[in-house]
């Protein structure tokens, strides 16, 4: 169901307006002189709505015109991703995408993608960018990544990995561990983060890869045990975390860089000038201290393209990325 709803009624807002605002940024042509849709392609809740209602309440000032949320959930962000593809190339349908909208569904939904996002969309900035994170039970013996590894080729498949779906962030990073591991730790696929988390509390399943803040908590109280982020680098933007390496120190060559960042794109055919503007609209606010401050508890960081190229020429490597995890895990949701 679709629902539209302007941040300013929402408690995630409250406490913003007393920040200081960005000076308005217009074009020639008065652009925009109507509110602006901003399509979430998933339903509300979540960090992906959570982010698209900060940016519906920090973009307005930068503009000189509101933004109004719009939830289109469904196909895994293709329904949101679609809609915007095909609505009028004026810069006032916005998306807010995803890594898998963006990169990794054309390779997961071969057969039924509606929409290419590098021909069918225009890019105009990132917003943020996060990683997932390893945990496993604490009541497991194992204290590091290495002695996770051993224990697997110890015993291939008898150790167990709970994500959130098949095709997910979390089971595309599992199948690239496997593969440059040389392990067959054993995918258990889940229908939501929320109910593996509950069976890897319980001790059902072994381990876990998961988005960084439904995890901390558990991590926080001793609950699981931190082993490694799925990104190639080290993550410094949640203290807890400093200390946990990431894939480039522990699988070195094996290009395992499992990113999981939004950003914001328009219709293809948008004019230029219009691209322009609210590129740097998004990149003023992706800049603010006001918008770190509210990302990071999400377990993100702010990131902004220096221009609406630099963005598409990260799209066009991310999509390949994404095209070998989701060749590395075998998954196919078509």
């Amino acid at each position: 169901m679709t629902s539209r709803r302007a941040l300013l009624a929402t408690p995630f807002a409250a406490g913003l307006g007393t920040l200081a605002a960005p000076s308005p940024l217009r074009a020639q042509d008065k652009f925009p002189d109507r509110p602006i849709r901003l399509v979430v392609p998933f339903t509300p809740g979540g960090a992906v709505d959570l982010t698209g209602r900060l940016l519906a309440e920090m973009l307005p000032p930068a503009l000189g015109q509101s933004l109004i949320v719009e939830n289109r959930g469904g196909a895994g962000g293709n329904l949101g991703g679609d809609n915007v593809a095909k609505s009028p190339k004026d810069g006032y349908s916005l998306l807010l995408g995803t890594a898998t909208i963006l990169a990794a569904n054309k390779f997961l939904f071969r057969k039924s993608m509606p929409f290419d996002p590098i021909t069918d969309l225009a890019p105009v900035s990132r917003v943020a960018t996060g990683t997932v994170l390893l945990v496993v039970n604490a009541d497991r013996p194992w204290k590091s990544f290495a002695e996770l590894i051993a224990a697997a080729k110890e015993k291939p498949g008898r150790i167990t990995m709970g994500s959130s779906g098949t095709g997910a962030v979390s089971h595309l990073s599992l199948a690239a561990v496997n593969k440059a591991a040389g392990v067959e730790i054993t995918h258990v696929p889940y229908r939501g983060g929320a109910p593996a988390i509950q069976d890897l509390l319980a001790g059902n399943i072994d381990m876990m890869f998961d988005v960084i803040p439904a995890l901390m908590p558990h991590v926080r109280e001793g609950r699981f045990r931190a082993l490694a982020v799925g990104s190639a680098q080290r993550v410094t933007y949640v203290p807890e975390l400093r200390d946990v390496p990431g894939m480039a120190e522990l699988l070195p060559g094996s290009g395992i860089d499992a990113q999981s960042w939004y950003g914001v794109m328009a219709p293809a055919g948008t004019p230029a000038d219009r691209i322009a503007l609210l590129h740097r609209a998004v990149r003023e606010v992706a800049q603010s201290d006001a918008f770190r401050a509210k990302m990071e508890p999400l377990g993100f960081a702010p990131v902004s393209d220096a221009s609406p190229a630099a963005f598409a020429e990260y799209l066009r490597a991310q999509e390949q990325v994404w095209k070998g995890l989701v060749e590395a895990s075998g998954a196919t949701l078509d």
